[in-house]
């Protein structure tokens, strides 16, 4: 079930240049919300909405928070509202992780990718292992976070300012060749998504990938974020919004 309607915003942080948090006050989306969900929210003066992932959810005190990075007009309109003011919202939309029981995880996640996976580190804590890159030290956000939640975090950063210089594949490889990890849930840009995919192809551990589209509705309706897909041997369509944003990697057919 998803709601629309105007929620309180009660706190705004900036958390690195042009990425912004947003916590809300609206119980009833906490108690539907999943890690890896996402809502349609509407920027003041534009038609469409912009999908936002969620980044935090507080059954226990009613709120949902947002983390995301100005990239045009609309978000930076949203960017704009400050506490007191309202977030028009519709959500939570999509399909979330599924995250085993129990066993340990990894999230891989790269830049604005990664507020979707402190979902996933809140649920699993010391069983989860952050894996998360960077472009620079300017861009790091939400690091902190993950360790709070007792997550190993590892951090990787292009230009080797800060943790490991290179790609998340690399401290990714170390931990699968151990053979414990039960699960890879990774989120961030599609060249990422597409080498951890196949790390995790060779290591055989199941992978979970979520994706980034352009949308319209955010209800499945307007058929905007389709992506190819293959199910039982068969290629489809899929709508990001409503069948994603999470996919079993091994159905998401990447380009090129």
């Amino acid at each position: 079930m998803f709601y629309c309607g105007k929620y309180p915003i009660i706190e705004k942080k900036t958390l690195a240049k042009s990425v912004y948090s947003f916590t809300i006050d609206a119980p009833e989306l906490a108690d539907e919300a999943q890690p890896g969900q996402f809502a349609n929210i509407a920027a003041p003066g534009f038609t469409l909405r912009r999908p936002i992932s969620i980044c935090g959810i507080d059954k226990e005190n009613g709120t949902l928070r947002f983390v995301f990075e100005v990239r045009g007009k609309g978000t930076e309109e949203i960017a704009s509202l400050t506490e007191g003011e309202s977030l028009d919202v519709l959500g939570p939309l999509g399909n979330g992780f599924r995250i085993p029981d129990g066993k340990k995880v990894v999230v891989v996640g790269g830049g604005i990718g990664v507020p979707p996976l402190l979902g996933v580190s809140k649920v699993s804590r010391e069983l989860c292992t952050a894996v998360l890159g960077f472009r620079d030290y300017s861009k790091i956000i939400l690091t902190d976070e993950f360790k709070e939640n007792g997550s190993e975090t590892i951090i990787c950063t292009d230009d080797g300012s800060v943790g490991q210089k290179g790609l998340v594949t690399f401290p990714l490889a170390d931990i699968l060749e151990k053979g414990e990890t039960a699960a890879v849930l990774a989120c961030g840009p599609e060249p990422m998504l597409k080498a951890v995919v196949k790390m995790c192809e060779l290591y055989k551990v199941p992978c979970q990938v979520s994706l980034e589209q352009r949308m319209g509705c955010g209800v499945g309706a307007c058929v905007v974020c389709s992506c190819m897909t293959v199910r039982n041997g068969q290629e489809f369509y899929s709508r990001v919004c409503k069948d994603g944003p999470v996919f079993n990697a091994e159905e998401v057919k990447f380009n090129g």
